[in-house]
């Protein structure tokens, strides 16, 4: 459900696998080796970025100007320029350095190219309606420089339509970081299955639409690689998803606690509160400090209110086990009375959705966050954290790519991590990773987060699995904000929600 028209193969788990630069190459490899000659595999991939040039050509007529670099992307390009130049198109080839240094499938397939080759200059565009970036590929591991950059420059500035071959030139597959000039492209074919860089900023903007075609890689191959990396997705956690049933009542479907702030700062945990309400569980109380009270009683209705003091008080209302899962952070104060109520929810063995002030109370005292989580094995503990919430827990770990740095901080903590940002990644303790694509940018606004800890401790309250509750809460806090549209606020969230959910349920279940 990306924003930027991205789409997989189909249904199922598989389909949503995304597969590093590492994986990819493998993938290539195990298909020769199930009978798939590497060349079928360059020609139906030159096929599917053919097809989609004749989409985007304005008026399906045009000039195509195809920049091939020396590598196997510039072997796709010559691919897609010999059929479009066969369907009757008007088809210009420039490349980076001499047919002559081309080897393997590269020079076989600019062989098969029987017209002109122009060496690659900023020029080579003059006059093109279309152009196919075939420079490089994913596996790119270095800045682009001299020609090949000032080309870049002159396609990024011309207005006129990119097509890029796997990832635009220029872009870390795996990471979605630009290594230097890089191209912006008006749309992206990739094959079998996408990359991390696809949907990882500033990668998914950089690729604009993306296309995944099957270029023939028999999908057994996703067993032997098995990877790790999905996008999120329903296909992801459907299974695990707790819809209501005929038989249920609100008791079966957990009792989720959201800790208030002071009365000041009361609205965040109240959003959170109707997030987790409206994501399904059957109760949800507010733990209110005494002198807030009146302000959170004078807001909730279907929401239920409880007064406490201090982590003591915690303490006493989670004792009633019924209380399953628990929500602290949001708007709670940063500092050691915060670290208090965190370490007595945890002690009380409720699952935790730790967010905002409860992360950034911990800055400095990590070690004893993870001892108290590690003490709760059995009980799952969900973090999420924005970019400078991580910095101040994980502050080693801010060079990494940003699955790598999910993935290490949730071994390291023994929690579910969810690493906020328009490309939020989801990251669980055995290393499993998500990186979701659907956020649209009116999700930025004050109070989203919150509404998103609310959505994630009401999946938790229903005992879905942590990391299945934690990708599913974060897809659908994203589907939510895109059902309402431009102009949202975070009170929208949680009343858009059902809407979403409309969509998503079977009707045989």
């Amino acid at each position: 459900m990306s924003m930027q028209g991205a789409h997989s193969l189909g249904g199922g788990r598989n389909q949503g696998v995304l597969l590093s630069t590492e994986e990819m190459g493998r993938a290539d490899h195990l298909a020769v080796e199930l009978g798939v000659p590497s060349l079928t595999l360059m020609e139906n991939a030159g096929a599917g970025v053919a097809a989609q040039a004749r989409l985007l050509l304005p008026g399906g007529a045009g000039r195509i100007a195809v920049l091939c670099g020396p590598g196997n992307n510039g072997g796709d390009g010559f691919v897609a320029a010999r059929l479009l130049r066969e369907a009757g198109l008007d088809v210009r080839v420039a490349l980076l350095g001499n047919v002559a240094a081309l080897k393997g499938d590269a020079a076989e397939m600019a062989a098969r190219w029987a017209w002109e080759i122009v060496p690659l200059t900023a020029d080579a565009i003059a006059g093109a309606d279309l152009i196919i970036d075939a420079l490089f590929g994913a596996g790119l591991d270095r800045p682009i420089t001299g020609i090949a950059a000032e080309a870049i420059a002159a396609l990024n500035g011309s207005g006129v339509p990119v097509l890029a071959v796997d990832v635009p030139s220029g872009l870390d597959g795996n990471t979605g970081q630009p290594l230097g000039p890089v191209v912006r492209a008006s749309h992206t074919v990739t094959f079998f299955r996408r990359k991390p860089g696809h949907l990882l900023m500033p990668g998914r903007a950089l690729c604009g639409g993306v296309t995944v075609h099957d270029i023939g890689t028999p999908p057994e191959v996703l067993d032997r690689i098995a990877s790790k990396t999905w996008v999120n997705g329903p296909d992801l956690w459907r299974g695990a998803f707790p819809w209501p049933r005929l038989e249920g009542h609100k008791y079966g479907r957990g009792h989720a606690l959201v800790v208030s702030g002071a009365a000041a700062y009361t609205g965040a945990a109240r959003l959170g509160a109707r997030g987790a309400l409206r994501a399904g569980a059957g109760l949800v109380t507010l733990a209110s400090p005494e002198n807030a009270l009146i302000v959170n009683a004078s807001q909730l209705t279907a929401v239920m209110l409880l007064p406490f003091s201090g982590p003591e008080g915690l303490s006493g209302i989670l004792a009633d086990r019924r209380k399953n899962a628990v929500l602290l952070g949001p708007a709670l104060g940063v500092g050691e009375e915060t670290r208090a109520l965190v370490e007595a929810a945890l002690a009380a063995g409720a699952a935790t959705v730790l967010d905002a002030d409860a992360l950034t109370s911990f800055a400095g005292h990590q070690a004893e966050l993870f001892a108290a989580i590690a003490s709760i094995a059995e009980r799952p503990v969900v973090l999420t954290p924005h970019d400078g919430e991580f910095q101040r827990l994980f502050p080693d770990l801010v060079s990494a790519a940003k699955p790598e740095r999910a993935r290490q901080a949730a071994a390291r903590s023994g929690a579910v991590v969810v690493l906020k940002g328009p490309d939020t990644v989801i990251a669980a303790p055995d290393g499993r990773v998500a990186i979701n694509d659907n956020a649209p940018p009116w999700l930025a606004t004050a109070g989203a987060g919150d509404v998103l800890g609310g959505f994630t401790v009401g999946l938790l309250a229903q005992r879905m699995p942590p990391f299945e509750a934690a990708s599913a809460a974060v897809w659908l806090h994203g589907a939510a904000a895109a059902a309402f549209g431009p102009g949202l606020i975070a009170e929208d969230l949680p009343d858009s929600l059902p809407q979403v959910l409309r969509g998503l349920i079977d009707p045989v279940s």
